[in-house]
């Protein structure tokens, strides 16, 4: 931070971070080291070196909630944890709802995905001060196709039902921004917490428009253990752990 008054919109980030990591074989993605730091630490940095971010609420698990890592609590003054809900949706929900009343812009981001960059975070912004939702995403490069039927227990390949028209899919990340009035709508709505897949999916219930925006193949979200060294292979040639701005 400066210590000046940002340009731009005030803006507040939900970090959902409670999940069980049950493909990380139930190691606590958040908490797993890369390049020396926790995965989360790499996480806040993007946005802590943001001027325009006046607030970053972490949803942690009940457990973590209730002692979290000092580094967690220390880093930054704008960064507060809260215990988290039952689903991603209503972890969204408890985060939002802890930011402050006044901010402008919330955006939504994976505590898993550490490599975020300054652009990303700039394009998503930037819509949703215009009024609606914006997600980052990539268009689909890969055939995709719809299944049904199979079992992982048993072995059973699924079946194909139709090969999908790939120049229609984007595939998400996050961060995921909206307009705080909106967002706040949104999270209300505990009825579709069940079928909400992303925090987008949410504001698309309620008649909000999103759309998407470019993000960036290097923004991968660790999700099983291969991807710890991928993601260190990009830190490296970012520069190593400080190249997204102090934390």
């Amino acid at each position: 931070m400066t210590g000046e008054a940002a340009a731009g919109p005030r803006v507040g980030v939900a970090i959902p971070a409670a999940g069980l990591g049950r493909r990380m074989g139930g190691v606590k993605k958040p908490w797993l080291e890369l390049a020396g730091q926790p995965v989360l630490r790499h996480t806040l940095r993007p946005f802590l070196a943001d001027d325009r971010v006046v607030a970053v609420v972490v949803a942690l698990s009940t457990e973590d909630a209730a002692d979290p890592p000092s580094w967690l609590t220390t880093v930054d003054r704008r960064v507060q944890a809260v215990a988290g809900g039952d689903s991603r949706a209503a972890s969204v929900a408890r985060a939002v709802g802890a930011l402050p009343a006044d901010v402008e812009v919330v955006l939504v981001h994976d505590a898993a995905r550490p490599l975020v960059d300054r652009g990303t975070i700039d394009r998503c912004v930037r819509v949703a001060v215009s009024g609606v939702g914006a997600v980052a995403g990539l268009p689909a490069v890969d055939t995709l196709k719809e299944v049904a039927g199979g079992d992982t227990a048993s072995g059973a390949s699924p079946q194909v039902v139709t090969t999908l028209d790939r120049s229609v899919v984007w595939q998400a990340q996050t961060p995921q921004a909206f307009p705080a009035d909106l967002l706040r709508r949104a999270v209300a709505r505990e009825d579709l917490f069940d079928s909400a897949t992303d925090d987008a999916s949410l504001v698309e219930a309620i008649g909000g428009t999103v759309v998407m925006v470019e993000g960036h193949s290097r923004n991968l979200k660790v999700t099983r253990p291969a991807d710890l060294p991928l993601a260190e292979f990009h830190l490296a040639q970012l520069g190593g752990p400080g190249a997204g701005g102090a934390a």
